[in-house]
């Protein structure tokens, strides 16, 4: 069954967990999930609670309080999975972040301490577009509960006529592919437990991995364009538009799901160039000032807001018309986000702080 495409159960209750449980070196304190698949024209359930592994039974029906230590109950529904725009006008706020890498706990500090989630980390910016530039999987350990929490957020945001842009990273594209380098040992774990592929637990008979494949690798807001890594100025020259990018990347998304090997575009965006790989605008060879403004003209925007090459705060390169985003949440320490209002850009910091950005 293709939740891309059709509803499945409209209503449907789930238990977020949002546990903070530590990772011991035994599996008897690992809680994980929930995964959720359709087969048989059913529902099934896998998760682990503290070390148990509970299978083919509504999410509703567990002893939570046994399982956690921490939780947050949420009424959520399996939603369906539509592609979205990649272009977005009007007169909204926006807020921009990027590589929470499983760090579950500092993003919600973050959220929570800017007004994009509420106490109970419920949406709380409105007709925001909070704007996530990928990596939410890989080196930390609590992928599965920023997934869940980003699913019942984008749900609520719509009601209040917000919106929830979650971009493909190099991460999302690698774990879907099975490339499982950077996999924190607990999910080794849990694919032993589960007795499952980890990279299967994505599947495209999974709800989080439908969802996953429902999601674009660009969008544009306003006069700002937001990818993981960026554009190569050789898409000028290949005169490829927003769309044709978006449409080969993700219809060439997982290998081994494609009927036929992915083209040479498809292979191209896939790879160091494309808009998940690419570190040009910090590294070298690094495209110059010409290339960034051709960039712009090409795609009608002001400025490219990427992630992927670690900063220590976010910070404005080539005269405000690159902003890197990718604050090192990774590390699990500290993390800013991005403000945009109208055409003033600002840095928002872990305690809550408004600040200027970083002039490189």
């Amino acid at each position: 069954m293709n939740f891309i495409s059709q509803k499945i159960i409209p209503s449907v209750l789930l238990l977020v967990c949002t546990t903070t449980v530590a990772l011991a070196a035994t599996t008897n304190t690992i809680s994980d999930g929930p995964y959720i698949s359709y087969a048989d024209s059913k529902l099934a359930v896998n998760a682990i609670c503290n070390g148990a592994v509970v299978k083919n039974s509504l999410l509703k029906s567990l002893d939570t309080n046994r399982c956690f230590n921490q939780f947050n109950k949420t009424t959520s529904v399996l939603s369906e999975h539509v592609r979205s725009p990649l272009i977005y006008q009007g007169n909204f706020d926006v807020i921009a972040v990027s590589d929470f890498h499983g760090q579950y706990d500092l993003m919600l500090d973050l959220l929570v301490n800017n007004n994009v989630i509420d106490q109970e980390y419920n949406w709380n910016f409105g007709n925001g577009h909070l704007v996530i530039t990928g990596d939410v999987f890989d080196r930390g350990d609590k992928v599965t509960e920023i997934l869940w929490l980003l699913y019942k957020l984008e749900q609520q945001a719509k009601k209040a006529s917000g919106n929830i842009h979650l971009l493909l990273g190099n991460h999302e594209v690698m774990v879907l592919n099975g490339d499982l380098r950077y996999l924190h040992n607990k999910y080794e774990k849990v694919s032993v437990m589960l007795n499952t592929p980890f990279a299967k637990l994505y599947s495209k008979d999974s709800v989080l991995g439908q969802w996953l494949r429902s999601k674009n690798v660009l969008v544009k807001i306003n006069s700002q364009l937001f990818a993981h890594g960026g554009f190569h100025p050789d898409l000028v020259q290949q005169k490829l538009t927003l769309a044709q990018v978006n449409e080969v990347f993700v219809n060439n998304l997982v290998k081994n799901e494609l009927a036929n090997d992915r083209s040479e575009l498809a292979t191209y965006l896939h790879k160091t160039n494309g808009p998940i790989w690419y570190r040009g605008y910090f590294r070298e060879p690094k495209a110059s000032v010409a290339q960034i403004d051709s960039l712009l003209k090409h795609f009608s925007v002001s400025s490219i807001i990427v992630g992927h090459t670690s900063m220590p705060q976010i910070e404005s390169h080539f005269n405000g018309k690159v902003i890197a985003i990718d604050s090192s949440i990774k590390k699990g320490v500290y993390g800013e986000l991005l403000l945009i209002q109208g055409d003033k850009k600002s840095r928002l910091t872990l305690s809550g702080e408004q600040l200027p950005l970083k002039q490189i």
